[in-house]
Parts: structure tokens; C-alpha cells; sequence
């Protein structure tokens, strides 16, 4: 242990002793650090964004939904019986947190100045909490959804149509039979648009959807199942195990399809069987139609990380290499008081990792405060951009362990990048070494 807190203390000196080329170096290191936090704190944001967005207005951690086929042709998103099903979702799966009822449809709006049309979602608000904080409602109230054929709009929808609060709106739509129905509403609620899920949605209350299809009262779209923070990351095994209790409970059971409800319905057409299948998805099952851009950016982000890092490994070894030639004396005299091959790799090997940590300490400092002073600005983004990130504003998030792992990896790279400089270093001859004069 006292060895190796002398050569610690010796590499101290040396980056002290050699404080310009120490200062660059670390500067590099700091800025690729400090790069790397932004692009990740990026990707968390957008991915915490969709999460809470889309886990309140569309879909839960986990659904549990599937389809009611009348004939072998026609099917509906709905499930029946859906009290019995939320008993046992509660005794079979701790990890949840609480769980949503909702009513799935789709259907025309038709307003006094023009049409649209939009998928309808039946919500019981008095039982959604997590829904008041995620929409921004500018116009009217968002309790009065409660109220029988009242309609919540999106900014966007009420500009097209040239709907105010109060005014009415007609839905129609088709049946599980394939009969025409229409439901008369009034626009209660007016909310800001939260990107590309608000464009076409609206929100009923679950009585009215079940009134505008004409199903009983025990009859529901989907139950989002919210799960407890920790288990958002590991949603593969619960809904396996989610599967195998629902089918040893008696339901038959959709093959999973990591799609989201909307885009199976042809497929389920097509299928020969009547009655009800219980689906269970995810909600990057229910998303995928809008992941890709989400990938995307992390492919973007990994293959700038991968040329940043790069560049900072060929600037360490290309410095290394500069130190060593100008401590060639320095080598050659350790050598020759008796330090091995070992001790000199060792002792420039330190001096680069302890550097690499030094660095990217100070990365992480630099990178966080930048996190912190985007999120403080409220920077606004295109409408573009919009759509994908769910809210109309930058939103980055810092997460520990991505810290930590910053620090390591930048770390392990600065050390992988000095090893063979610091064996080169040590394979010099003591004589040759202390001949030197360049």
C-alpha cells in the first residue's frame, strides 16, 4: 500500500512539474467529458419525456388490452369483463404502483367550420391524477370531462376546426357491429399541444365512449398498469410473467406483437376466431410507430461519442509520445537507481489515469452546470421537433449512474490510450536513456 501511494504521489508531482501539457491534456478530456454528459442528459430527457407523456395520455408502463371479435372479420380494441382482470392484475404483479381504465376508439369530429379525425380515448378522470399534471389546460376545465359528453381538444385541433370552449362537436363513429353511431359533445377543455400524441387524440369521459359504441357498463379499451420507478427498465419479464398468470387464469392470449393496438387490427381481422383475446404490450410497444426517432438520435449520439473519443485517444498517445522523447534523461535515471520495466510503465501509467479521472471530474462538473443552465433557459424548439420530444421546450436529464459511468469509461479510455506509450517508455535502456540529450 505504501508503494503504491509513493507512486501516486510521484505521478501528482510529475503532471504538477509538467503543468502546461497537463493542462491541455486535461482541458481535452474535460471537454470530451463534458460533451458526452450533454449528449447523454439529451437522450435521458427525451426518453423521461416520452415516458411520462406517453405513460399519461396513451398507454402504461404495461397494457393490458387485446380485441373482442363478434364474427371471425370484425374486431374491436375493447375487454370485457375488465373488474375481474384489474383484481387480479393487482395480486399478481407487486411492482405495481396504480393502475387506469381506459376506452379506445376512433372516429370523425365534425364541427360547425370542418372535420377531422382522431383517435378517442374514454378516461374517468376523478380516478387520474397523474393526467391533470401532465396536460397544460389554457381554456376551460379539465374536471368538467367528468360531465356526460364533454370533450377535452388539443391547441392544434381547436385551431383547425375553430373551436372555443362551449362549442359543440359531433363524433361519429363505427360500432363493434359495423353500425354507424354518433355522439353529441361539448368542449369543455382546451390543453396545449404536447407533440405528436396531442395531434390526434381527444378525450372523452369512459361513460360517454362506452355511450358512442354502445357497450355495457363492465366493458373498457385497456388497463395501464403503472409500475413502481425502479421497475420502468425492466418491463420484459413482468410482462411474460403477466402473460403466463392471465393464461393460467383461464384468458386466451394475443402472441406478443411489439406493435402498438391501432396497427394489429388488420392482422386480427384476418384471424379465424370469435370472442376475447387479452394482449399484453409495453409502452415502446405502444410507441414504436414513433421510437424510431428516438433511436435514431441515440445511434447519432453513440457514433459522435465513438469520433470524440477517437480524436482524444490519438491526442494522449500523440502527447505521450512528446513527453516521453523530452523525459527520456528522467527514464533513464529511474532506471538506473533501480526502478523496473514495470515501475516505469506503472508510474506513467498513473499519471495518465489520474489525469483521465482529474479531467473528467471536471467534465462532469462543466457538463452538469450546462444541463442545469438549458433547463433553467427554457430553450424552445421547433414545431418539428415538437412532435417527437412531447413538450415544446428543451428538457435534458442528469442521472447519477450516467455520471459515474462517464467517469469511468472516460478513465479506462485515458489508461487504454497510455498503456503502450507507457510499456514503449519502459522498454528504453537505462544507457541509452541517460545518453540522451534531444
Amino acid at each position: 500500500m505504501s508503494a503504491l501511494l509513493a507512486d501516486l504521489r510521484i505521478a501528482f508531482m510529475n503532471l504538477i512539474e509538467h503543468g502546461r501539457r497537463s493542462s491541455f491534456l486535461g482541458a481535452a478530456i474535460a471537454t470530451v467529458t463534458a460533451l458526452f454528459v450533454l449528449l447523454t442528459a439529451l437522450s435521458s430527457g427525451i426518453r423521461h419525456t416520452l415516458v411520462d407523456t406517453a405513460t399519461t395520455l396513451s398507454t402504461g408502463h404495461l397494457n393490458v388490452g387485446g380485441f373482442f371479435k363478434v364474427t371471425s372479420g370484425t374486431a374491436g380494441p375493447i375487454v370485457t369483463d375488465y373488474v375481474k382482470i384489474e383484481e387480479l392484475l393487482r395480486r399478481e404483479v407487486p411492482e405495481l404502483e396504480f393502475s387506469v381504465h381506459r376506452g379506445r376508439g376512433w372516429g370523425k369530429l365534425v364541427a360547425d367550420e370542418g372535420a377531422t379525425q382522431a383517435g378517442i380515448s374514454g378516461v374517468d378522470i376523478q380516478n387520474e391524477p397523474q393526467f391533470r399534471k401532465v396536460l397544460d389546460v389554457y381554456a376551460g376545465n379539465i374536471d368538467d370531462l367528468a360531465q356526460p359528453n364533454a370533450l377535452l381538444i388539443f391547441e392544434a385541433q381547436s385551431k383547425k376546426l375553430n373551436l372555443k370552449v362551449g362549442d359543440a362537436v359531433t363524433i361519429t363513429a363505427a360500432t363493434g357491429r359495423g353500425v354507424a353511431n354518433t355522439l353529441d359533445t361539448r368542449v369543455v377543455a382546451i390543453a396545449r399541444d404536447v407533440g405528436l400524441l396531442s395531434s390526434f387524440n381527444v378525450f372523452i369521459s369512459s361513460a360517454s365512449l362506452r355511450e358512442l359504441y354502445q357497450l355495457r357498463p363492465d366493458v373498457t379499451g385497456v388497463i395501464q398498469l403503472h409500475l413502481k420507478p425502479r421497475y420502468v427498465d425492466h418491463l420484459e419479464p413482468i410482462a411474460a410473467r403477466l402473460r403466463q398468470k392471465l393464461e393460467a387464469a383461464g384468458y386466451r392470449m394475443m402472441e406478443p406483437d411489439p406493435r402498438a393496438f391501432w396497427m394489429k387490427f388488420q392482422s386480427v381481422s384476418r384471424e379465424d376466431w370469435t370472442g376475447q383475446k387479452l394482449d399484453v404490450t409495453s409502452w415502446e410497444d405502444e410507441l414504436s410507430f414513433m421510437m424510431w426517432s428516438f433511436r435514431a438520435l441515440q445511434a447519432l449520439s453513440f457514433i459522435l461519442m465513438v469520433i470524440l473519443i477517437a480524436i482524444m485517444i490519438a491526442g494522449i498517445m500523440n502527447t505521450l509520445w512528446i513527453a516521453i522523447r523530452e523525459r527520456t534523461r528522467e527514464i533513464g535515471t529511474l532506471r538506473a537507481i533501480g526502478m523496473q520495466k514495470g515501475g516505469v510503465a506503472r508510474l506513467f501509467l498513473m499519471e495518465a489515469i489520474m489525469l483521465g479521472v482529474l479531467g473528467s471530474l471536471v467534465g462532469v462538473a462543466l457538463g452538469g452546470t450546462a444541463v442545469w443552465l438549458l433547463n433553467l433557459a427554457k430553450i424552445h424548439v421547433p414545431i418539428t421537433v415538437q412532435l417527437f420530444l412531447m413538450r415544446d421546450t428543451l428538457s435534458l436529464a442528469l442521472e447519477p449512474r450516467s455520471l459515474v459511468s462517464s467517469v469511468v469509461m472516460i478513465s479506462c479510455v485515458t489508461g487504454a490510450a497510455a498503456l503502450y506509450p507507457s510499456l514503449r517508455a519502459a522498454s528504453l535502456k537505462p544507457v541509452d536513456a541517460m545518453a540522451h540529450f534531444g
